[in-house]
């Protein structure tokens, strides 16, 4: 039987529902790690039947590094303005921006390359990179995860960089 501390845990890991955050627990035999792992799986198998929703709100975030030599804008979009004000969104937004100003992506994704584009989508694509503050986990996950969060479509609709003489 998992405790009130574990779900409570768990909720603040994955922003699941209590009885979400239950379930899973007794699903894994109190584990916290798979039952955030399933969490998970479920919230992004949802997130994916929300991609074709349209995404007509949203916010614009800049974001200029110390010396004010590089800027970056993104921005981002999702179904609702209650969703656009909410603080997991504009941490999604803020760290967008210091992605695109740190790792200067010529492209959003790999449909957005030209065919002839020999470089590696890790490297010129934004949703394919390496996420800079976790390795470990790409953009795109970074996107999904507040997907699966908030409950609406998010997605990065265009970014612009800016560096001093470039």
């Amino acid at each position: 039987m998992p405790t009130t501390a574990d779900i409570k845990t768990l909720r603040d890991r994955t922003g699941a529902g209590i009885m979400d955050a239950k379930r899973a627990l007794e699903a894994s035999g109190d584990d916290l790690e798979s039952a955030e792992a399933a969490l998970r799986e479920k919230g992004l198998a949802q997130a994916a039947a929300k991609a074709g929703r349209a995404t007509t709100e949203g916010i614009v975030e800049c974001y200029v590094h110390a010396g004010s030599r590089i800027g970056a804008m993104v921005e981002v979009n999702c179904e609702t303005d209650f969703v656009a004000r909410t603080p997991e969104f504009k941490d999604l937004a803020h760290n967008l921006a210091m992605q695109v100003a740190a790792m200067a992506p010529l492209y959003l994704d790999e449909a957005g390359a030209p065919e002839d584009e020999t470089r590696a989508p890790e490297e010129v694509c934004l949703l394919s990179q390496a996420f800079i503050r976790d390795p470990s986990r790409t953009v795109n996950d970074l996107v999904m995860d507040v997907r699966s969060r908030v409950g609406e479509n998010v997605r990065v609709a265009r970014f612009a960089r800016f560096g001093l003489g470039e």
